[in-house]
């Protein structure tokens, strides 16, 4: 059960972020996607054989032997894992901990509405948010490599790979959203619930440079995504997606939980 006038109330102020994110996204996307020539993919390799541990930081690897090959390695090391998550950590915080903070939620709950329903609704506006960026960011994916590069990129290896994202997101938005219903205050729901996940990249970073801090990547979920497996359809990566569906799973319930029981101060 959901309120669907909150629903609709905060879909809008979503859509207003979605744009500006939407945007970036369009930015970078299109202009990825239209630097692969055969002489811009040999800079770009040079470039980042000539600093490898700043470029293997951020994901990016040389030697793509294709279209979607070159676009894991400039797009979804960096570009599409932190702005999502920047989605997440401000709509997250903006959905629970803020109005409490604010006072509004005292409101909400005095009125005639469950607080499950309250709280199911922020997390469906949440979900639904990082459903309709993925959407998006894939259409424009295929639409653009359509373009330029009419016949070069192959959709369900795209769908694959993007279904591993938007499972990611999920569980980032998880961490986000438990984080809104457990703190009163904003300043803590934005400082847990984006302090997490911006921790958990940045031991992605050090890992993916090789050096003895190799082993900060099982304390990541980043690890769990694995763009060039899921692109291949590697058991192991798929298996790796299904642990970040289960994370959310767990994750979401908990917040509205932890809500549920919450004290308001009514």
């Amino acid at each position: 059960m959901i309120n669907g006038a909150l629903f609709r109330r905060e879909m809008k102020i979503s859509v207003k972020l979605l744009l500006i994110f939407g945007a970036i996204m369009t930015l970078y996307v299109t202009c990825i996607i239209w630097m692969y020539e055969p002489e811009t993919v040999e800079m770009l390799d040079s470039f980042t054989k000539a600093m490898p541990e700043l470029m293997a930081a951020v994901g990016m690897t040389p030697g793509a032997a294709d279209l979607l090959g070159f676009m894991i390695s400039y797009l979804y090391g960096l570009i599409l894992l932190v702005f999502p998550m920047v989605f997440c950590i401000l709509r997250g915080n903006g959905l629970v901990a803020r109005y409490i903070d604010q006072g509004s939620m005292v409101y909400l709950a005095a009125a005639p509405v469950k607080r499950r329903a309250i709280a199911t609704t922020q997390m469906l506006v949440l979900l639904s948010g990082i459903l309709l960026l993925t959407i998006y960011t894939t259409v424009l994916e295929a639409v653009t490599a359509q373009m330029l590069f009419p016949g070069e990129l192959n959709l369900s290896e795209l769908l694959q790979l993007n279904t591993g994202l938007l499972l990611l997101h999920f569980l980032i938005g998880g961490i986000c959203f438990c984080a809104s219903c457990i703190f009163s205050e904003s300043r803590y729901s934005a400082l847990f619930g984006g302090g997490i996940p911006a921790l958990m990249y940045l031991f992605q970073m050090i890992a993916n440079v090789g050096s003895s801090a190799e082993g900060l990547k099982y304390l990541s979920i980043f690890t769990l995504f694995d763009p060039n497996g899921l692109a291949a359809g590697e058991s192991d990566a798929v298996l790796k997606m299904v642990a970040l569906l289960v994370g959310s799973i767990i994750l979401y319930p908990i917040g509205i939980a932890v809500f549920c029981r919450k004290d308001l101060h009514i």
